[in-house]
């Protein structure tokens, strides 16, 4: 074990029971101590630097915890007034900035974005607003002309250059065909706030921070001074061309440039988080429940069939104990339950740590039928305890469909596991059960072929790969990929 991970297991050890940083307000002794050592037993299992949680319970903060390391370097632990990067979180505070303009009767989601933006591409021009919103515009992601590592725009020179150049790209698929997701939407969108309101975004978004009290809360990346931000690190195998005989924890640098703020690059605290959702659900942010209920209903397909997005949120019907969430970066999570009047927020340092995973299992210890009611949180803690090379896919075919994971959510999974988490074998074995429940679903074969053939089993690869362009022989990544496995 190198120094850096011998200092980040030790100090992981004296700090994890040390929280106290956290403090509790109405959360009894008992069921703190629960949510402590699973929150431990979570940053052991995915080797977490640091994290934040608050848990926000009939619209009062219930209880706030910090744990670990903001700074490996200096043994620096994580407080409550420890400032995080949240990534794509910062689409939420985009989406309410719409719905306030909807309110104020400046802008129609049904609209087309040329109504409202002038010398748009013709192909852009009947995007609507929701489209833009629920990542279904079709639209070319500008995140491909970036920086694949850092994501600023180095050679490009600037935003007019970059702009300019994602224009001339031809459409991904016809706007509510598909679902991609897309940062030109927000970019878009963040135009749109410019004008409409009046005033740049974000001076927009400082407003809501205002309102519900967050003055640590600013837009910002690794360029900027922010007081109080954690150092954010990720493990690598590979480092300036070279395969490393172990794991090395580095720092994670990453740009967010300032016309790509909607979509990336809030930083705050899981506190000052938490009575953002306070304001939010109680009137302070947006004036009618109408409003929050638009903000939190999902949008439509061409054919009619939900989106899993709503306005810069994203969606988990259930039978009961529905959630609307919102992720970023592998790093951030919030999910608000509006029916058990429960919101948790879990922000980390640590790359890949996916918390997104475990908050409807943290969620248990508010209310235990909520990991019940997620039929993937309830698929995940059964492989957890049997293995998964049981990929239960008779024992779920035998239940009603409204208690099966959605492809959706199971796709994601699945790609967390393989990609973000090195578990290529658990990733195949989830792509399988995918494409046992789902047999319709060309992407669920593009994706199992993806998953064979990242496991050396091109034969097999190929095989699912033609598959999936029989059912959808517009399939042009499958297309590609086949032509090269078959030359």
């Amino acid at each position: 074990m190198n120094r850096i991970r011998r200092l980040v297991s030790g100090c992981l050890t004296a700090w994890l029971w040390l929280a106290s940083s956290g403090y509790s307000f109405s959360q009894s002794r008992p069921a703190a101590d629960s949510v402590d050592a699973f929150l431990r037993r979570q940053m052991r299992e995915r080797r977490i630097t640091g994290l934040q949680l608050a848990v926000v319970q009939r619209g009062k903060i219930a209880l706030l915890r910090s744990y670990g390391l903001a700074n490996v370097q200096d043994s620096l632990p994580v407080t409550n007034r420890s400032v995080f990067p949240v990534y794509s979180c910062t689409k939420s505070v985009t989406g309410v900035a719409i719905m306030q303009l909807v309110e104020e009767g400046k802008i129609d989601l049904a609209a087309p974005v040329a109504r409202y933006l002038d010398g748009l591409p013709a192909p852009w021009q009947p995007v609507t607003i929701r489209q833009l919103l629920t990542h279904v515009s079709g639209l070319p992601d500008i995140n491909r002309l970036l920086n694949p590592n850092t994501f600023g725009l180095d050679a490009l020179g600037s935003e007019e250059a970059a702009w300019a150049k994602i224009q001339a790209q031809p459409m991904d698929f016809a706007p509510g065909e598909q679902f991609a997701y897309n940062q030109t939407n927000y970019v878009l969108l963040g135009k749109l706030i410019d004008k409409l309101a009046g005033k740049p975004f974000a001076e927009v978004f400082q407003q809501q921070f205002a309102v519900a009290g967050m003055p640590s809360t600013v837009l910002g990346d690794s360029r900027d001074v922010v007081p109080r931000r954690v150092q954010s690190y990720r493990y690598v195998t590979r480092l300036d061309g070279k395969t490393l005989g172990a794991e090395k924890l580095v720092n994670v640098y990453g740009e967010h440039p300032p016309f790509r703020r909607t979509a990336s690059g809030l930083n705050s605290t899981a506190e000052e988080l938490a009575r953002w959702v306070i304001a939010l659900q109680h009137g302070q942010l947006l004036k009618t429940k109408a409003a929050l209920r638009t903000l939190w209903t999902a949008g439509r397909y061409n054919n009619g069939t939900p989106t899993q997005w709503a306005l810069g949120w994203v969606t988990k019907p259930r039978p009961s104990h529905s959630a609307v969430t919102i992720t970023g970066g592998s790093v951030a999570a919030m999910y608000v339950y509006p029916e058990d009047d429960l919101s948790l927020i879990v922000l980390t340092n640590q790359a890949g740590t996916y918390p997104e995973e475990f908050l409807d299992e943290l969620a248990g210890y508010y209310n235990p039928k909520i990991p019940l009611a997620d039929p993937l949180t309830a698929l995940r803690m059964q492989l957890q305890r049997r293995g998964y090379a049981q990929a239960l896919a008779e024992e779920l075919k035998s239940k009603p469909k409204s208690q099966w994971p959605t492809e959706n959510d199971l796709n994601d999974w699945a790609y967390r596991l393989m990609n973000g988490r090195g578990r290529v074998k658990e990733g195949l074995e989830v792509f399988r059960l995918t494409a046992s429940l789902y047999p319709g679903s060309w992407n669920a074969y593009d994706s199992l072929g993806e998953a064979l053939l990242k496991n050396g089993r091109k034969e097999d690869a190929i095989g699912m790969y033609r598959k999936s362009i029989e059912l959808n022989p517009n399939n042009q990544h499958g297309k590609k990929v086949l032509e090269q496995l078959t030359k």
